[in-house]
């Protein structure tokens, strides 16, 4: 997810026409897919031996590691490479991608194909397939869902004797934390606390500064504070709204958590690292994206019934928000192969397929599948999946996110973690540095 300029370098390639859409390919090709190096990539795997039986096509992924992935990746689309037949990208690229055209537009091959966006959990339509928002333009299909939610120590939080101390302390049970100012006290109760001869701490949260880490952290938590990216009613318009009280309240706590409440050492902390720290028996509290609870819950140490899951908390008026991930598939314009990744994508499409795709390991986006009555009950982690895939919000997908990332990154790490300023500094140093950005991009 780590990100670069996007819009630097515009694509060669251009827009396949409407009528050279087919889904159906005169020879078996080898189809290359592209996406990041993880557990849900090699779920994919598996789920493609069906397409590769009933089309006759061959494939072969690459698959990058986090830290890389949007670095090798966007220099593959913006260059018009051909290493690429079909890309899962991240959401945030949506919009670079559409108007570079890097993606193939897919609006006649999904109305030729009756494959209708509406059976789509409308939150991932918008943030993984649509470009400009809230626009009928699609340039991918919802692949993977996924969202910033919390795992804790449900073992821990149910022994009698801690139950007893939390309650006399804080006049509550200890308790899955229905807002931020709870899940305060539940990390300060653990941090430093003595469980079986082991000092533990209360949460590992995200304040990586290389890629993308601490944003997805803290706005993460602004979200339910009242943070909002610019005037709803003014495009653009920055000050008063990401600068707001309410955001200034929602970065110092942000920092007041980092500060009372990380393990030893968290200090560029992002999606393995708090994982790491939650196997290890470190922490009571994990933030991380949804893709990671299967893993959770199949592990020897922390799984089965000694983990829980919650969505993200309300802040202080009661607004309930959490960090979109996840990601869509497209088709990469500058491929040869555009008719067999067609096929692909109408093949992932199939109910039946995504029903599959949610039993590897899988975060279906089809409505088909999370409605289902039986899905909420259908892993532990089933039901919060849900509860947080309702609340969502996402960064930026402007053509020029990459520069609004590394100004965000710069900003929240400085004060979050090195401690430098003020959150109001911080936030007002944010309005400067993203309004430049659209300067630069025309906006104004």
């Amino acid at each position: 997810m780590k990100s670069i300029l996007l819009n630097s370098v515009a694509a060669a390639a251009t827009l396949v026409g409407a009528g050279m859409l087919s889904t159906t390919s005169a020879h078996a090709d080898d189809l290359t897919l592209c996406w990041a190096a993880w557990d849900p990539a090699n779920a994919l795997v598996e789920l493609s031996k069906d397409f590769e039986a009933k089309s006759g096509h061959k494939m072969k992924f690459e698959f990058v590691p986090w830290p890389n992935f949007a670095d090798r990746m966007l220099n593959e689309l913006n260059s018009g490479g051909k290493l690429c037949d079909l890309m899962i990208g991240d959401s945030q690229w949506i919009g670079g991608a559409a108007e570079n055209g890097q993606y193939v537009k897919l609006n006649d091959f999904f109305e030729k194909e009756k494959i209708s966006m509406a059976d789509f959990i409308p939150a991932t339509v918008t943030g993984y397939a649509e470009w400009p928002k809230g626009t009928p333009n699609y340039w991918a299909l919802p692949a993977f869902g996924d969202v910033v939610g919390w795992t804790y120590r449900k073992d821990w939080f149910s022994r009698p004797e801690l139950q007893d101390e939390f309650k006399k302390k804080y006049g509550r049970d200890l308790a899955v934390p229905k807002t931020f100012a709870e899940l305060k006290d539940i990390a300060e109760f653990f941090q430093g606390r003595n469980i079986d001869g082991t000092t533990v701490y209360g949460a590992a949260i995200y304040t990586e500064r290389g890629s993308e880490g601490i944003t997805m952290g803290a706005m993460d938590v602004l979200y339910s504070f009242g943070f909002q990216y610019e005037n709803p009613k003014k495009p653009y318009e920055l000050e008063g709204f990401v600068n707001s009280p309410e955001s200034v309240a929602g970065l110092e706590y942000y920092k007041a958590l980092y500060d009372c409440c990380v393990p030893p050492g968290h200090s560029d902390a992002y999606m393995s690292e708090d994982v790491d720290a939650y196997k290890s028996g470190q922490v009571a509290l994990q933030m991380n994206f949804a893709f990671i609870w299967p893993g959770i819950n199949a592990d020897a140490k922390v799984g089965g019934d000694k983990s829980g899951y919650f969505a993200n908390p309300a802040g202080p008026g009661g607004k309930q928000f959490a960090q979109l991930g996840g990601q869509g598939i497209s088709v990469v314009a500058s491929s040869a192969k555009q008719a067999a990744a067609l096929e692909y994508i109408k093949w992932f499409a199939q109910p039946e397929i995504q029903n599959k795709w949610w039993s590897l390991g899988g975060y279906s986006a089809l409505r088909s599948v999370v409605e289902d009555p039986g899905f909420a009950k259908s892993q532990p982690y089933a039901q919060t999946f849900l509860d947080s895939m309702a609340i969502v919000k996402d960064f930026w997908a402007e053509p020029s996110y990459a520069s609004l990332l590394q100004a965000t990154q710069k900003r929240f790490h400085d004060y979050v973690v090195a401690g430098k300023g003020t959150s109001k500094e911080a936030l007002d140093g944010l309005v400067k540095d993203w309004t430049e950005v659209f300067e630069d991009e025309g906006k104004y």
